[in-house]
């Protein structure tokens, strides 16, 4: 599998010499790191109109007509696109990107993330060590789990192929347009191909075809 298959970075990012296309998609993650140290933090514009609620450190580039909220919490470093509106109480805590159009919403966590253009995690969601496609929409409520239980590395299950990735934390890589309902949980490791969608309230993991949808847990489909 290769990232080309899930995402196309959008062509505005100013990190295009660290998301390669034919990179496996779980070792984006560990470039955004990377792509960030790239950035030239002291020439980008400073934004002057920051609520003294909402606390920013490090480095951290906010385009100047991103809707910030009056309180909250950023950590560097971290970079977001035009357009993006944050809302009360987001919590980013470092290494994010985050594109144009999107919506990191209320109570929401995100942590070494990159989010390409129109992503929508509005309500009490949690993203890390995660790749958001362009489009793609959480509900309220569904997170990304990124660590597993007994802490050992997390696999990619790609039909009856186990990939280890060697990491000890990764998320979810969720391709364009794909839709999280209310409540689910993605489980380490989990690839949700574009326009794929997992219903509310189900723990998923593994990897879901572009197009499907699952609606129940896996072994109890009618």
């Amino acid at each position: 599998m290769r990232a080309s298959e899930l995402f196309n970075l959008p062509a505005h990012f100013p990190f295009q010499d660290f998301f390669k296309k034919n990179d496996y998609p779980w070792d984006w993650v560990a470039q955004i790191s990377q792509a960030l140290e790239s950035f030239n933090f002291k020439e980008a514009s400073k934004r002057e109109d920051i609520s003294h609620e909402l606390t920013v450190e490090g480095n951290v580039f906010i385009h100047p007509n991103v809707k910030l909220p009056p309180y909250g919490y950023i950590k560097g470093p971290v970079y977001i696109g035009a357009h993006t509106e944050l809302r009360p109480g987001v919590l980013i805590r470092g290494n994010v990107i985050v594109g144009e159009k999107c919506v990191l919403g209320n109570a929401c966590e995100f942590k070494n993330c990159l989010l390409m253009d129109s992503v929508q995690v509005p309500h009490f969601n949690y993203i890390g060590d995660s790749i958001l496609g362009t489009g793609a929409h959480f509900g309220a409520g569904a997170i990304t789990a990124n660590l597993r239980l007994d802490h050992q590395p997390v696999s990619i299950k790609l039909g009856k192929e186990k990939i280890s990735t060697k990491y000890k934390k990764l998320g979810a890589l969720v391709g364009e347009l794909a839709e999280i309902g209310c409540n689910a949980v993605l489980q380490p490791g989990t690839i949700l191909a574009p326009k794929s969608a997992v219903g509310p309230c189900l723990p998923f993991g593994g990897y879901l075809d572009e197009g499907k949808s699952v609606f129940m847990p896996r072994g109890q489909e009618r």
